[in-house]
């Protein structure tokens, strides 16, 4: 199928197949051997040995054994077949009920799965970004499962929203920090910046001192604790505000 068709996709057909509510027609030919859940999973597998970069849906193809035009009895085309792998990644959200504590410890435990998630299938953040897209029942089910954990604060529909995208954004942000690193790089880097501080003290005082006491250190055993300390420590001051829990 030629690229520019696949990039008019119909969404009311994206969003059927990803939520499951494709009208079954009746086609010609011989009855279909794969769900798209199970084209799927095969995209996945090529996501996550070689990255998004390496999908398409001639690869997938050959890992089911049909040919390409053949793929497409299943799946539109590559933005269908990736809205797929997201929502097949993500799985369900965990039960934040059963949580003891507020909405602060329920939100740290989305936000640790959701860094599950990301670190596992770190191609996930090429694939949806943060601009509006399709967005498949387990996706929409996590930021269901993040908002009712933020309804007893007192906040708004529109800051629980904000709030929730807040916390996502540092996970992205850390998992790509994250992917960006290598210890061999890390090492290098020091190097070469311990090499221009030593030159330029005078003209960089605060950042000499502090990269003297350690501020390029290797990151912590728990890269999230930090950053999701002080989100949620933000959060709470504005919760405490507002008079709510």
């Amino acid at each position: 199928m030629p690229a520019n068709k696949e990039s008019q996709r119909d969404p009311g057909v994206s969003l059927a197949l990803l939520w499951g509510e494709a009208e079954e027609r009746p086609r010609r030919g011989p009855r279909p051997k794969f769900t798209p859940a199970e084209v799927a999973r095969h995209g996945v597998a090529v996501a996550d040995a070689e990255g998004l970069a390496a999908l398409s849906m001639q690869r997938v193809a050959e890992a089911l054994g049909v040919t390409t035009m053949a793929l497409y009895r299943y799946v539109p085309g590559k933005p269908d077949l990736v809205d797929l792998m997201v929502d097949t990644v993500l799985g369900d959200p965990p039960e934040l009920d059963a949580v003891p504590g507020s909405w602060r410890p329920r939100l740290e435990v989305w936000a640790r799965a959701c860094w599950d998630v990301y670190r596992a299938h770190p191609w996930i953040l090429t694939a949806t970004g943060l601009r509006r897209h399709a967005m498949g029942p387990r996706q929409v089910a996590w930021l269901d499962r993040a908002l009712a954990a933020l309804e007893p604060t007192g906040l708004d529909a529109r800051q629980r929203h904000d709030a929730a995208i807040l916390v996502l954004s540092l996970v992205r942000s850390l998992t790509q920090e994250s992917l960006d690193r290598t210890e061999e790089g890390d090492r290098e880097w020091d190097r070469l910046t311990a090499d221009q501080l030593a030159r330029h003290a005078d003209r960089f005082p605060a950042l000499t001192r502090a990269a003297a006491a350690g501020a390029f250190a290797p990151a912590p055993a728990d890269p999230l604790a930090f950053g999701l300390g002080c989100v949620l420590d933000g959060l709470q001051g504005l919760v405490e505000r507002t008079g709510g829990g």
